[in-house]
């Protein structure tokens, strides 16, 4: 278990299915009161059984970590070996950030930086240099500028097609990759 001042950040577990699928219910409210629907739409995670096969799929696959500020719950993301299938493997190993969502009420606290941090120190660990994520790079691309701002490069774009991802409202999305190097000694590559 990492922890700051404020933020602790532990290992998830299936249990935690309906949390992280809380987190997602709140970003989606939170973008859809700013008009900002492209992403992930209106409707609540927790109520999408495709959400939700999603979240457990990657829960029981991945290695989930919970980032909690102050003992309360705010940040979630999960790591695998591989992206999802819309986008290709890279040809060395990797780490593979995946549902990377907190609750709003937490934004601007950190937590999720923390996450990020923590997902680099995990795949140092285990001795792979590489840590990759995707997002949504439509309108602002204010996913992007997070991600860049925490250290990662944007790599290739691509698309996702509607069937490929929870909540689309469009025919298809902006997607892009992000790279990260951790260096495996310590330091960062």
């Amino acid at each position: 278990m990492e922890q700051s001042e404020k933020i602790t950040i532990r290992a998830g577990k299936p249990a935690d299915v309906p949390l992280i699928l809380g987190m997602f219910d709140s970003g989606v409210a939170w973008l859809a009161a700013r008009g900002r629907t492209a992403q992930w739409g209106r409707t609540p995670w927790s109520t999408d059984p495709r959400s939700v096969a999603l979240v457990e799929r990657y829960v029981t696959e991945g290695a989930p970590f919970i980032a909690e500020y102050e003992g309360v719950p705010a940040a979630t993301l999960t790591l695998t070996d591989a992206p999802g299938p819309y986008v290709r493997p890279a040809a060395e190993p990797e780490r593979y950030i995946h549902l990377l969502a907190s609750d709003r009420r937490f934004q601007g606290l950190g937590v999720g930086s923390a996450l990020l941090a923590h997902a680099a120190a995990e795949t140092r660990r285990g001795g792979v240099s590489l840590l990759r994520v995707d997002c949504y790079a439509g309108g602002d691309r204010g996913l992007v500028a997070y991600y860049e701002r925490n250290g990662f490069t944007p790599t290739e774009s691509f698309t996702v097609g509607r069937d490929a991802w929870p909540g689309q409202t469009k025919a298809a999305w902006p997607g892009q990759v992000l790279a990260r190097r951790v260096g495996l000694t310590g330091g960062e590559a």
